[in-house]
């Protein structure tokens, strides 16, 4: 009967809800495996949603505690004495800190380590404390020659309360382990160590000398805010004439929330390729779902159901789905919050209380209701367009013509829309979100053309001489109902995720491994007096070490560029705020190249224009270009140069690489430091040669590349932790889906294996049929992920991290035939079900 003629009636909208619920009840175990399909995606963006409105509520809360006062002045190079005046007579209470870099000799183990060196004088903090073990010790340190050392310094060099240091020519007995610090973390405190000593006994050290790098900090309490305002704004100038740099309680915890919210992004994308993994599963189950209630459908349509109302019974289905998966994705989100800061503990520089984020449940039910009816829709709406004359010629939909469905062009573009709209959200910039979102399209489109090439190539490349089994199998991947497609885009893109981690975080710490070669330097001492060159030298051959580098360092400031000084350029405040270290030579080095303007290597006569080089991206960082004029403050005096060069530094190659680089012949006479570079053969010797160097200069610090590296290593793993433990939602949800997909195709195996067995099959052929089938999908998903992979990774080496890019093979491999095994084992499982039953009870269940 054509459409035109059968009776159309109004239904109201409970006899619906009575149909999806009556609908559903013989496929509700399938409809939960569809709920399973996007729980996980959903939990991983409630996880890191309460996570970070948690987070952020400490921030607000302990705020003070972040920068333990009301107001942090701080410069980078002695202030003058008018300034110096200034800060003595600000607020309430106030503190001084003198913060450096310098080597520590443990007397008792013989060790020694580079450190981060605080100088302290005053109440500081004013908000929380300076935790120690034990707790006396942070305040009676100061009462005498006394020290605080971080706990891992302490851990790793076995020493003890009471213990001796030396800091420069001065030895401080350890009066307390520093369990804490204000704003410090975990991983801050394994990279740079913290020792607090009394900011009086700082110059009898020796450590203050000509090219010294010290920051010097000024804290401040203040009782009353309008006075903290007034102050601010008194100190205003005097920012852009010397330098200063100014921090109160509201910038840290703006800055502190920002990097943070920055990771909180970053984890919620991870948990959103989890949740578009999960939508591919419910969209092409949806879709088989479907094609199974054509007859159902049809039926209705016959006894005069409209289409859209047949549309609706399955769009309340859908929605309950969404919104059943948000509830349970929501509770266990909930719950994984409580693991976020156990895993980022090391990384958060606040006490972290977890409780309920009621706002960030309600975002994930709204999230799971709109995705899950988002990506049904483009299957649903074909139920608009089932015939009455399904019910009695299976053939009549594909055989009757059909119109472009506008309504699916929309909902795609609604997609489209939606997934760039959800990357905005977390990254708060277009064009990032953009690259995002196609990305990911991008990603899906390869997988698609590679799924279709498959089945293209099985169909066409297919050898006639194959066995039935081999001939069976390969049919099945492009069989009618087949789940090629949605496998290899969910197997394949959670592949291509988890493989692009493992490779980016090896090009990340392969970056850093230069001097695992046998020709590279590992161990840098650096601030070598110009009297101590020739001895520190003869200490090194000593050794029987090599000089692998030997540079002069100078410290100085930009004063003027083409006339303008500090105050008169306000739109290049950073040109003049920092100190500049540079050194001067007649040669380039293997690091550099020119790509703009000519080197000069040496100035002859004291009258010549001084032309100097710098590295490209310093000059345009600070607006300068060729021929341009600079006057340099050299410690005092003024030094006018032009811009003859611009390089391009490899500051990957480990050696020492300049921003500024003078010709020689000009600032021999300057007061300056030496770098001297050399590679120590084994930990003994290390441990030999350090000590001595610090024992005969104090004021040398020595950097342990070996050390540096390990402790990058730990530092990455902890990142990479961190990385992966949100990217094994992607996988979970990949494998939830593979699994979906198989049991949704159970249906069409049962009638094949019927067919199959009735003809004579035995249960180990039709196992050995779907393995087939199971192991080539799971090749070529897992091969078409790790291309994806392989290729983003190349271009990030190349392009982001300037790096070489060799993955490593069997780490790959492993991977790889890991994939595989897990879809072949899921595939033939799910298969030995349907052959646990005669075939006659099965078509006597099919004829019921």
């Amino acid at each position: 009967m054509p459409d035109n003629l059968i009776p159309k009636q109004n239904v109201p909208l409970s006899w619906l809800f009575k149909m999806a619920w009556r609908d559903s009840r013989k496929n509700r175990s399938r409809l939960l495996l569809f709920i399973s399909s996007i729980v996980l995606g959903i939990a991983a963006l409630v996880a890191v949603y309460s996570f970070k409105d948690n987070l952020q509520n400490d921030i607000d809360k302990q705020a003070k505690e972040l920068t333990g006062a009301d107001l942090i002045v701080e410069s980078r190079k002695l202030i003058s004495k008018p300034t110096e005046q200034l800060l003595q007579s600000m607020g309430d209470d106030r503190a001084t800190e003198n913060t450096f870099a310098s080597m520590v000799y443990f007397v008792k183990g013989g060790g020694s380590r580079l450190v981060q060196m605080k100088a302290l004088e005053g109440n500081y903090p004013f908000y929380g404390a300076i935790e120690t073990t034990p707790v006396s010790a942070a305040k009676s340190f100061f009462k005498g020659q006394d020290a605080l050392v971080d706990k891992t310094l302490m851990l790793q060099f076995g020493a003890k309360t009471g213990d001796s240091i030396n800091v420069g020519d001065l030895t401080f007995k350890i009066a307390g382990i520093l369990d804490k610090a204000p704003g410090q973390t975990g991983i801050s405190a394994s990279v740079a160590p913290i020792v607090y000593i009394p900011l009086k006994y700082l110059p009898k050290t020796g450590l203050v000398k000509a090219g010294s790098r010290i920051n010097y900090k000024y804290y401040y309490k203040f009782e009353n805010p309008a006075t903290l305002e007034s102050t601010i704004k008194k100190l205003q100038p005097k920012l852009d004439k010397e330098g200063l740099d100014l921090d109160t309680v509201a910038e840290r915890k703006e800055q502190t929330g920002r990097s943070f919210r920055d990771l909180s992004r970053f984890l919620a994308l991870t948990g959103f390729i989890a949740l578009l993994l999960g939508c591919v599963g419910v969209g092409s189950a949806i879709h088989v779902y479907i094609q199974e209630k054509l007859s159902a459908i049809a039926t209705l349509r016959c006894m005069g159901l409209k289409a859209w109302d047949a549309f609706l019974i399955y769009l309340i289905q859908v929605a309950f789905i969404g919104i059943i998966a948000a509830l349970i994705g929501s509770v266990l989100g909930t719950l994984i919050q409580f693991l976020l800061p156990i895993v980022l503990k090391d990384f958060l520089p606040v006490e972290i209380t977890m409780q309920i984020s009621w706002s960030a449940i309600a975002q994930g039910l709204l999230l799971g209701l709109i995705i899950s009816i988002l990506f049904a829709l483009p299957s649903l709406l074909s139920v608009r367009r089932i015939s009455p004359l399904n019910a009695i010629r299976a053939t009549f939909d594909s055989t009757t013509p059909r119109k472009r469905d506008f309504l699916k062009i929309l909902v795609y573009l609604l997609m489209a829309l939606f997934i760039v709209g959800f990357s905005y959200l977390q990254m708060k910039s277009w064009l990032q979100a953009l690259s995002f979102s196609i990305g990911i399209f991008i990603a899906f489109l390869l997988l698609m053309l590679f799924s279709t090439l498959l089945m293209f190539l099985v169909r066409k490349l297919m050898p006639a001489s194959l066995s039935y089994l081999w001939r069976q199998g390969f049919a099945n991947l492009y069989r009618p109902n087949n789940q090629t497609l949605m496998l290899t885009v969910s197997i394949g893109l959670s592949t291509a995720f988890i493989c692009t981690l493992y490779f980016v975080q090896g090009i990340l710490i392969n970056r850093v491994t230069l001097s695992s070669g046998a020709n590279q330097p590992n161990m840098v001492l650096f601030d070598i007096q110009s009297t101590q060159k020739d001895a520190v030298t003869n200490l090194t051959k000593s050794y029987k070490l090599p000089l692998m580098n030997q540079v002069p360092v100078i410290t100085m400031r930009i004063e003027e560029i083409n006339g303008k000084k500090a105050g008169a350029d306000s739109t290049n405040k950073r040109a003049f705020r920092n100190e500049i270290r540079a050194t001067y030579q007649d040669t380039l080095t293997a690091a550099e190249k020119i790509v703009e303007g000519k080197w000069t290597g040496k100035v002859n006569n004291p009258a010549d224009v001084i032309y100097i080089s710098l590295d490209q991206n310093f000059a345009r960082s600070i607006k300068v270009k060729l021929n341009d004029k600079i006057v340099f403050n050299v410690q005092g005096m003024l030094l006018p140069t032009v811009v003859g060069s611009l390089r391009e530094v490899n500051w990957g190659r480990l050696q020492t690489n300049f921003r500024v680089v003078f010709p020689s012949g000009v600032l021999e006479q300057a007061p300056q430091f030496h770098v001297l570079m050399t590679r120590i053969p084994n930990a003994e010797t290390s441990a030999n040669f350090q000590g001595n160097v610090v024992r005969k200069f104090p004021n040398i610090s020595v950097i342990d590349l070996g050390l540096v590296l390990k402790l990058l290593d730990e530092l990455l793993g902890k990142i990479s932790f961190v990385i992966q433990f949100m990217a094994g939602f992607s996988m979970i949800t990949g494998w939830i889906v593979l699994i979906s997909a198989v049991l949704t195709s159970k249906n069409q195996r049962i009638k094949e294996s019927i067919l199959l067995r009735t003809m004579g099959a035995s249960r180990k052929q039709i196992l050995a049929i779907n393995a087939i089938e199971y192991f080539f999908l799971g090749i070529f998903a897992a091969a078409a992920g790790l291309i994806l992979a392989l290729s983003s990774s190349w271009a990030l080496a190349k392009f982001s991290f300037a790096a070489s890019f060799a993955p490593p093979f069997f780490p790959t491999f492993l991977l790889f035939v890991s994939v595989v095994l897990l879809v072949v084992i899921t595939g033939v499982l799910s298969s030995r079900s349907i052959l646990n039953k005669p075939p006659l009870q099965i078509l006597r269940n099919e004829a019921g």
